[in-house]
């Protein structure tokens, strides 16, 4: 390995080249060290960050000084979950790098962990001000102070957070739970009333901190109003009424009990910030630092789990969920994540079978219907996935929210596919009512109305409503095309096709109305070779035979002046 330490960035760099030629098989990756760590990167690149420690500690024994195989490692056993590796790894790359946040702050839990609380304060105050982690700082200085004692210390890292835009709210939460925890709930109820005005919106987090501050505090009317805003505000929701099925009797415990457990509280809130795909690493970073700190906080689990399954992770979210016992009020929350797993497994008749039984264990929730009906529409069972729409519908108490427009939708697309299309366009039309500007509802209503020779005029402006709001979505911009095509107006119909074929090459359908728009301007060669492409791309059974009949035949006399 040392003779190829110097080339390891360069390695980096062409991974994608020489991945298919070092992982194809396994024994070629462990063969070697640069084996291991091309599996390593690999395994990385899929998200499947244990794995990647494993392959990249392979290399590390064959080179334990090099100074990439030290980060990755590190970088992997911390998004694993390995704390204890984690931080003995982190003493070496902060030796290689003194300004390794990421390092500095696994050694900070680490010491927060044991009690240290001048240590860990050291390691809060050198985190730096700029930088990937700049946003963590004034969080970990915050609550580090607070356990040194220092309240005012404390509240004035917090307002460092003002240097941030969009963090306003992360401010106001974190001092309204640093002061109930210090004893001073008129200041902890003014800043979580402040959380709520800048947010404008109740979240679940802040709904149960205010919550649980107000029955703590002998007004639980108020509390009960807090409950009652997020529902209402949440309609699409049953997190509220499951979590408050299952909580126990008496008096709850303040969220925070320790500076440790706001520090949990403090990466977990920063996780949920963060939690969009560009962004997906740092929030599974910091949550796992949230559960180093605190085990068992249930909401950072369940954020972990979704990280995962976003990862394409679906058996480590599952180990994760297994995690959260039955009498959690967050179990129901859990069993419908873990039935999104194991269809994502392909155990689809398992996940049946569990929203099967969760349906009929809360009779009154409409929740597992929901996504019953969504795995079976997504495994084209279509009037199965309708009888389940059906008893999700049944089971709603407020059909006129606007949260509600996605079951209609999903409700309408599986009558539409199991010919029923009469009742498919009444669902599609009450879901447009409920979300008039809804660009997916648009698009399908629109493009099912085109293909059906349908409302033209009508069609048109809902899919020209429909671009406008996603121009970058490949099968909108296509129904779109395909609108332009039905209508004769074959030169607009072609911009708008080949720019989807751009956006989405690979989509037999896509490539099939391309095809179909180049024979009407007389561009035979080019057709013929995107009803080929279709047909490469896997279309469904009943398409194939007219594909084959179009390059065979063609479309007809052609339209020599380009129509439209």
């Amino acid at each position: 390995m040392g003779k190829i330490r110097g080339g390891l960035s360069r390695i980096g760099s062409v991974v994608s080249v020489l991945l298919p030629l070092f992982v194809a098989t396994t024994g070629i990756a462990a063969a070697t060290p640069l084996g291991a760590y091309l599996a390593g990167l690999h395994a990385e690149q899929e998200g499947d960050y244990r794995a990647a420690a494993s392959w990249f500690e392979q290399a590390l024994k064959a080179d334990p000084t090099s100074p990439e195989l030290i980060r990755r490692t590190f970088l992997a056993e911390a998004a694993g979950g390995n704390f204890d590796r984690a931080a003995a790894l982190a003493r070496s790359a902060l030796r290689l790098d003194p300004t390794n946040a990421a390092a500095q702050l696994v050694l900070l839990v680490e010491k927060m962990k044991a009690g240290d609380v001048k240590a860990a304060l050291a390691e809060a105050e050198a985190l730096p001000a700029s930088g990937l982690h700049r946003f963590v700082a004034p969080l970990a200085l915050a609550w580090t102070r607070m356990a040194a004692g220092d309240l005012p210390g404390a509240d004035a890292a917090l307002q460092q957070l003002d240097k941030f835009a969009g963090l306003a709210p992360l401010k106001f939460f974190q001092l309204g739970l640093l002061y109930d925890f210090a004893g001073h709930p008129n200041k902890a109820k003014a800043n979580f009333k402040e959380t709520l005005a800048a947010t404008g919106r109740l979240n679940w987090r802040l709904t149960e901190a205010m919550a649980n501050f107000y029955e703590r505090h002998n007004e639980p009317a108020e509390a009960k109003k807090i409950y009652q805003r997020f529902i209402q505000e949440n309609s699409g929701s049953e997190l509220a009424e499951s979590v408050l099925d299952a909580k126990p009797a008496g008096m709850p415990k303040p969220l925070i009990t320790s500076a440790r457990a706001g520090l949990a509280e403090a990466f977990f809130d920063l996780a949920s910030v963060v939690n969009d795909p560009e962004t997906l690493y740092l929030a599974l970073f910091y949550d796992r630092l949230a559960l180093a700190l605190r085990p068992h906080l249930t909401l950072a689990q369940l954020l972990l789990s979704d990280i995962l399954s976003a990862e394409k992770q679906p058996q480590s979210s599952l180990a994760v969920l297994a995690k959260i016992p039955s009498n959690s009020p967050y179990y129901w929350s859990a069993q419908l994540r873990v039935a999104a797993n194991l269809d994502a497994l392909g155990r689809t008749d398992e996940a049946i079978v569990l929203l099967q039984k969760l349906s009929a264990q809360y009779p009154s929730r409409a929740g597992a219907a929901m996504q019953l009906g969504d795995i079976l529409r997504e495994n084209k069972r279509f009037p199965e996935a309708v009888e389940a729409y059906n008893e999700a519908v049944a089971r709603l108490r407020s059909e006129g929210m606007p949260e509600r427009w996605s079951l209609y939708y999903s409700r309408g697309i599986a009558l539409e596919r199991s010919g029923q299309w009469k009742r498919a366009e009444a669902d599609l039309l009450h879901a447009l009512k409920l979300k008039p500007d809804q660009p997916f509802v648009l698009n399908y209503l629109g493009y099912t109305w085109v293909d059906r020779g349908q409302h033209l005029q009508r069609a048109l402006k809902m899919i020209e409503q429909a671009v406008a709001l996603r121009p970058e979505d490949g099968y909108i911009v296509d129904s779109l095309g395909w609108a332009y095509y039905r209508l004769g107006q074959y030169k607009k119909a072609l911009h708008y096709l080949e720019k989807a074929v751009e956006l989405v090459p690979d989509d037999p359908t896509i490539n099939d109305h391309l095809g179909d728009a180049y024979w009407q301007v007389g561009r035979e060669i080019e057709a013929r070779y995107q009803w080929r492409q279709a047909l490469q791309f896997g279309p469904e059974q009943k398409e194939i035979q007219p594909l084959e009949a179009k390059i065979a035949r063609g479309l007809g006399k052609v339209v020599k002046a380009g129509g439209g």
